[in-house]
């Protein structure tokens, strides 16, 4: 089994930064990809950031975070990151940290994950922005 737990979230005001950490334990071997969601009241979970944990670490980011949010990882400390700067009251949400593991070619993405890989969540860390 895969577990993992967020933290680092809490209140921050608009323009300034905070710093998203998921620790995962278990059997991660097949780790495909990870990212982090977010989910504000009313809406949809929706996909921020992607990293790939082979082929040199590829990025993907949605285009309300590029060029302000980083996704980075520690493969060795099993830990996932989601550096904000620059952020902004309509970034105020529940932030998710996932774990998609298995195989095939198919891109990590919003929606369900491929029949032959299987999406891990957090608990959830929530980010409030002032304004």
């Amino acid at each position: 089994q895969v577990r993992l737990v967020e933290s680092g979230g809490g209140s921050v005001q608009a323009g300034g930064s905070l710093r998203l950490s998921c620790a995962v334990s278990g059997n991660t071997y097949s780790t495909y990809c990870m990212g982090w969601f977010r989910q504000a009241p009313g809406k949809e979970r929706g996909l921020l950031a992607t990293i790939y944990t082979g082929g040199g670490g590829t990025t993907y980011y949605a285009d309300s975070v590029k060029g302000r949010f980083t996704i980075s990882q520690d493969n060795a400390k099993k830990m996932l990151f989601l550096q904000m700067n620059s952020v902004k009251a309509e970034d105020t949400a529940m932030y998710y940290c996932a774990a998609e593991l298995g195989w095939g070619r198919a891109p990590c993405s919003g929606g369900d994950p491929p029949p032959n890989r299987t999406r891990y969540w957090g608990q959830g860390t929530q980010v409030t922005v002032s304004s």
